[in-house]
């Protein structure tokens, strides 16, 4: 049996039902819809006013009148073949939501879409059957409810929060402050993750690579991929309240380094590494065989293959980054599969490290 939308008579009758405090079980018995139906209906099309709260509630005729503005938007694509096409071609070849809906509008094409447009496409019907989500920068997160989240009030204590963080920190002016994430892949790979991050006042990024998902294992690789620093230049770190990072506390005891945290459902106030695990998700999509990637294979500028990951991530022309005032190029991004094991970061990083102590402008 086909699908069929909920119509405005339907609409209206859950409307008059919730407003004369009828249950939910009861109007979709009386309306003949699954249970189910009613319930997600009332909630995707809930009517909030910030300003006047005494207004929210379920209207019939605004939730048709969303309901259809959003059909639009899905059919956009799939009414115009010819536009279609273009949007998957480019997706296929790298190209975000965004950048495909600003290059539309910026070469004044008659038939556009927004991004929003594209990206309810690609986690439509059609577009998940085309498995287009996979070409995505990043894709989108799995939520749970409210009520099933864990509390993280004890975790992530307040003084902890990106708000009680020094102000010198913000204005990117001194050295050794870093943000930190963990880019999760599917679960046919394992264990295994890679974690990233990106020194603020100059951008030098590293990932490294766990076995484990573990906090305790995640925490001590940190440490001991900071560890081999000298102490200016470990001297904070940026998370977000993900429960991998609860056992943060390890750090200052263990290396002497400060730990601070966005605020819940706030990415962007560690935008630096936010950007970075974008353009590296291009290369490392969610089901990359992560276990079978050596770090050679990560961190060499030409293999066999083509490009390393390093290399397209950073783009051919800012795979190095020079410093005319003292001659000397350095890798703004590193992969390093254990700085313990291996000496390479320290003499990849050596050039990196005097020169921004010494607060150099031209970095």
């Amino acid at each position: 049996m086909a699908h069929k939308e909920l119509n405005l008579r339907e609409r209206r009758a859950i409307e008059d039902m919730l407003n004369a405090k009828i249950a939910v079980r009861e109007i979709a018995a009386e309306i003949g819809r699954h249970v189910s139906t009613v319930y997600r209906e009332i909630k995707r099309n809930h009517y909030f006013d910030k300003e006047l709260p005494e207004l929210n509630g379920y209207y019939g005729v605004v939730a048709q009148k969303a309901a259809t503005e959003r059909r639009a938007r899905r059919r956009k694509l799939v009414r115009l073949v010819g536009l279609r096409k273009a949007v998957i071609k480019q997706l296929k070849e790298g190209w975000s939501p965004e950048q495909i809906a600003g290059r539309l509008q910026y070469e004044g094409q008659t038939t556009r879409v927004s991004h929003e447009t594209i990206y309810a496409y690609v986690y439509g019907p059609d577009g998940q059957s085309a498995e287009l989500a996979r070409y995505l920068p990043n894709r989108r997160k799995k939520r749970r409810p409210h009520h099933a989240r864990r509390p993280r009030g004890l975790v992530f204590p307040p003084d902890r929060s990106i708000h009680e963080r020094p102000d010198y920190v913000d204005s990117r002016e001194t050295f050794g402050e870093w943000e930190g994430d963990l880019m999760i892949f599917e679960r046919a790979q394992g264990k295994m993750n890679v974690a990233s991050l990106v020194e603020r006042k100059t951008r030098f990024a590293v990932l490294f690579r766990n076995n484990d998902r573990s906090t305790t294992h995640l925490m001590n690789r940190l440490m001991g991929v900071m560890e081999p620093l000298p102490q200016p230049a470990r001297k904070s770190i940026t998370f977000d309240r993900g429960i991998e990072f609860r056992n943060w506390r390890k750090l200052k005891p263990g290396i002497g380094t400060e730990a601070w945290f966005c605020d819940p459902q706030a990415p962007w106030q560690k935008g630096s590494v936010e950007n970075l695990n974008k353009r590296a998700r291009r290369y490392l999509p969610r089901d990359a065989p992560v276990a079978a990637l050596s770090t050679r294979d990560m961190k060499s500028d030409l293999p066999p293959a083509g490009p390393s990951l390093m290399t397209r991530v950073c783009g051919f022309a800012l795979c190095y980054r020079k410093c005319p005032r003292l001659g000397l190029d350095f890798p703004p991004f590193y992969y390093t599969d254990g700085l313990d094991a291996s000496g390479n970061f320290m003499s990849a990083a050596g050039t990196l490290f005097p020169i921004a102590l010494c607060g150099l402008s031209s970095l």
